[in-house]
């Protein structure tokens, strides 16, 4: 797959079919799109295009008002949404900075600039409630005369429902912001997913093992960015971490600001995935995961974080989730493993 920030690049493909949208956790609705969107490409034999937006609008139009209340929770990285759409088999993506002159681009030119000199659209399809141009004037209507008189075609796509559920981007951060992780996995069509370099971080789990006796792995965490200040997830949760060995290794992650550390730390104050695995491998050693692209699978949510008042407050905290996990796994049926896709997704995204 092919991955454009902006459309003015050589490479890309001189025509395309394409579909337009923020695409935030590629939800089994966006996939029902994009299989339709390949359906009618093969047809005209020109390659898929996604067109999609960083930062999110909502989030742009939140800054601008400085109304940070405004964006909405993200459910994934801007790295994970570029897999998903190239596991969706997507020939290529154009990453559209939102900015002033698009926020003020009017629905006319943003059909003239973009979808006919900018992308060659062939085919644009769009879902049921699309809107476009400043203050939102362009919708389904207008952007099908367009077509007519441009010689592109215009279709929308209904909402798509799971059990009567309507499967939208809402939806599952309303499942996510609740910590309903099997509501989530319905809507996603798989567990929710976050995946990343392991970056190093405070090395503090070497720190809680000098207060717990017997924890000879010195509680090290396999830390990963994610890059947005308001995730759809939040707390504790049991995982399966995938990339370090070849069956998922079972493990309780932290995804939040972690409050009970210093905000001033070596991490920021940023959002970071920090996950603990139950049983380290061998064969890395103390420092052989650093540098890894791994994916977590966030299964089942243990808690909300909390806030402890010491170190070890927060080790026993740490020993009361990894036994909740533990027992929680072993309720489970055992998993049939199938090989997992490699990670190609540009490092530099």
């Amino acid at each position: 797959m092919k991955i454009f920030r902006g459309f003015q690049h050589s490479g890309r493909e001189p025509a395309c079919a394409l579909t337009i949208g923020n695409f935030d956790g590629v939800h089994r609705g966006h996939q029902a799109m994009l299989s339709l969107l390949a359906g009618e490409a093969r047809q005209r034999g020109v390659a898929t295009c996604v067109l999609t937006f960083e930062p999110h609008p909502r989030d742009y139009f939140a800054a601008a008002l400085k109304q940070p209340e405004l964006a909405p929770a993200r459910i994934c990285t801007l790295r994970d949404k570029l897999t998903a759409l190239e596991r969706c088999g997507v020939d290529q993506v154009v990453v559209l900075p939102f900015n002033q002159r698009l926020a003020s681009q009017s629905p006319q030119a943003f059909i003239d600039e973009v979808l006919r000199e900018g992308l060659g659209a062939r085919y644009v399809l769009v879902g049921d409630d699309f809107r476009f141009g400043a203050r939102r004037a362009g919708d389904y209507a207008m952007l099908d005369a367009a077509g007519q008189r441009s010689g592109f075609d215009v279709a929308r796509m209904n909402s798509y429902e799971v059990h009567g559920l309507r499967v939208s981007s809402s939806a599952v951060r309303e499942a996510l912001a609740a910590g309903r992780m099997d509501e989530a996995e319905r809507l996603l069509g798989h567990p929710y997913t976050i995946s990343g370099h392991v970056l190093h971080g405070r090395k503090l789990g070497r720190q809680l093992a000098e207060s717990m006796p017997g924890a000879n792995d010195g509680f090290r965490t396999l830390n990963l960015r994610f890059a947005h200040w308001k995730p759809a997830a939040g707390g504790i949760f049991a995982v399966h971490v995938h990339g370090l060995s070849e069956q998922p290794l079972q493990g309780v992650a932290n995804l939040g600001v972690r409050p009970s550390l210093d905000p001033n730390d070596v991490n920021g104050g940023r959002v970071l995935l920090e996950t603990h695995c139950l049983d380290w491998p061998d064969h890395l050693g103390a420092e052989g995961a650093y540098g890894k692209i791994i994916r977590v699978e966030l299964l089942h949510k243990l808690h909300d974080e909390l806030k402890y008042d010491s170190l070890q407050a927060l080790t026993e905290g740490i020993a009361r989730d990894c036994d909740d996990a533990r027992a929680l796994f072993a309720a489970l049926p055992a998993p049939t493993y199938t090989e997992t896709r490699r990670q190609t997704t540009r490092d530099r995204i």
